[in-house]
């Protein structure tokens, strides 16, 4: 190896150093060199590895130094000490020019990337901590929880101690989830605004019990429900639409004749009307006669038959 003072070659410089009152440390610190950088050559390693194996086998004390090393490299504890260590330590020349040229390597692509993930681990960091403050296990718990309430993301944001802008800027990068959901909600209630005076006169205090109320259990048509609320007939099936209601065509007809069906079924002890007609047609009786038997008219009971 090279002496950087005197110029001359040695197996170690580490040995020779002390002719000119210098030590290693002081001697990497001058001349930029890595802790890590070996001051002797090659031979002179391999003897010191040598003569290492051998008194860790005989050397107790050694032995066990080893060892407790080795359990802090698997337990993270010597990574941790060596960070501690060097925190503040001006970079040696040597490992900065490794540095850039390792940095010279990177695409400014993948150097974009690589800074859009760490802005992106450091918001999901700061969620989970303001949310966690409230006693929360996510910032979607959070948010879902107060927006039912009925506060507003800037009220929620400032609850949480962070800006008021905070959740509508930054929302949908840490929980997507939360921000389609908040997004429907604030939808619901925008579209629903005209509604609401008109169902609440009918006893309602939203709009989907409304709709489900009409459509679902009293079997109300579209045109019936726009007659009765006031709105258009494409108005009433955005609703329900918006509030996941699906739409039965005709409603209040389908369900009427269903019904009759039913108790002309139970009429004659079947528990639907396919089974009565199909019992009836077996028997060789004609259209005619099974209509004057159940009292409805031949073209009802021919149309029940065709869809069955």
């Amino acid at each position: 190896m090279l002496c950087h003072l005197c110029g001359r070659w040695f197996r170690s410089v580490i040995a020779h150093l002390p002719s000119h009152g210098w030590d290693h440390l002081t001697y990497r610190r001058v001349f930029g060199l890595e802790r890590g950088q070996s001051l002797e050559g090659t031979g002179t390693q391999r003897k010191r590895a040598a003569a290492m194996r051998a008194r860790r086998a005989a050397d107790p004390v050694l032995k066990a130094g080893c060892e407790q090393g080795q359990a802090m490299l698997r337990s993270g504890a010597l990574t941790s000490a060596s960070a501690r260590a060097s925190r503040g330590r001006e970079q040696p020349e040597q490992r900065r020019r490794k540095t850039l040229a390792t940095l010279a390597a990177i695409s400014p692509a993948a150097r974009a990337e690589g800074a859009r993930r760490q802005a992106l681990h450091r918001l999901r960091r700061t969620a989970e901590t303001a949310a966690a403050r409230l006693g929360f296990t996510g910032i979607g718990a959070l948010v879902g929880d107060r927006v039912a309430a009925g506060m507003s993301l800037a009220a929620i944001s400032r609850e949480a101690g962070l800006h008021k802008d905070w959740l509508c800027r930054h929302l949908e990068s840490v929980d997507p989830d939360a921000a389609r959901a908040v997004a429907a909600i604030a939808a619901h209630r925008r579209f629903d605004a005209p509604w609401l005076p008109k169902v609440r006169e009918l006893g309602f205090t939203d709009v989907r019990g409304y709709l489900h109320d009409r459509h679902v259990r009293r079997h109300h048509s579209i045109r019936a429900i726009a007659a009765e609320i006031g709105f258009g007939h494409g108005a009433v099936e955005t609703a329900l639409a918006r509030h996941d209601i699906t739409k039965v065509p005709h409603a209040s007809t389908r369900q009427r004749c269903a019904k009759r069906a039913a108790e002309v079924a139970a009429r004659f002890g079947f528990t639907d009307l396919d089974d009565y007609l199909a019992d009836r047609r077996a028997a060789g009786r004609t259209w005619r006669q099974i209509s004057a038997e159940c009292g409805q008219p031949p073209s009802w009971v021919r149309r029940r038959a065709g869809l069955a």
